[in-house]
């Protein structure tokens, strides 16, 4: 049976994004989202809790990302999770961290973001963001004339 990975978070960019290019030329751009969540205790009592999410996104995704993104942007992000293991040189000790690598990423406009609120840079239009494939080709140019309109 071949497994499943799929993780969707939202929350806010909690640095600045970091692009790098590998050896071999590819640009990846690393950055960690900070995901609220409120809950009630045993007590009935609210509480808050964070967790800090490290994201990778590759190409041209990464690119953009590094581009518009900064600390404090709200993101809807969404990719597959993928573990990697190492071995700490200074302690000797085996280390792993999971992280999302990203397949598409949204701008929510939960914070300060330029307006980009619905921008969507996922892998469907990371090849050219400036033409939205939900735009329909048909729409005559010129005024539109509202008593055509059917409401």
């Amino acid at each position: 049976m071949r497994g499943f990975s799929k993780a969707i978070i939202t929350g806010n960019l909690t640095r600045d994004p970091e692009l790098r290019s590998t050896p071999n030329g590819a640009s990846v751009c690393s950055f960690s989202v900070a995901v609220n969540r409120t809950y009630r205790d045993a007590s009935g009592e609210q509480k808050e809790d964070v967790s800090f999410i490290d994201c990778s996104a590759w190409g041209k995704l990464g690119e953009m990302i590094s581009q518009y993104a900064k600390k404090g942007t709200g993101v809807l992000v969404s990719g597959r999770l993928d573990q990697r293991s190492w071995e700490d040189k200074t302690t000797g000790s085996k280390r792993s961290r999971v992280e999302i690598v990203v397949e598409d990423f949204n701008f929510t406009g939960a914070r300060d973001n330029g307006g980009n609120g619905s921008n969507n840079f996922g892998t469907s239009s990371a090849a050219d963001a400036s033409a939205p494939s939900d735009i329909p080709d048909d729409i005559p140019d010129g005024e539109i004339d509202l008593s055509d309109v059917p409401f």
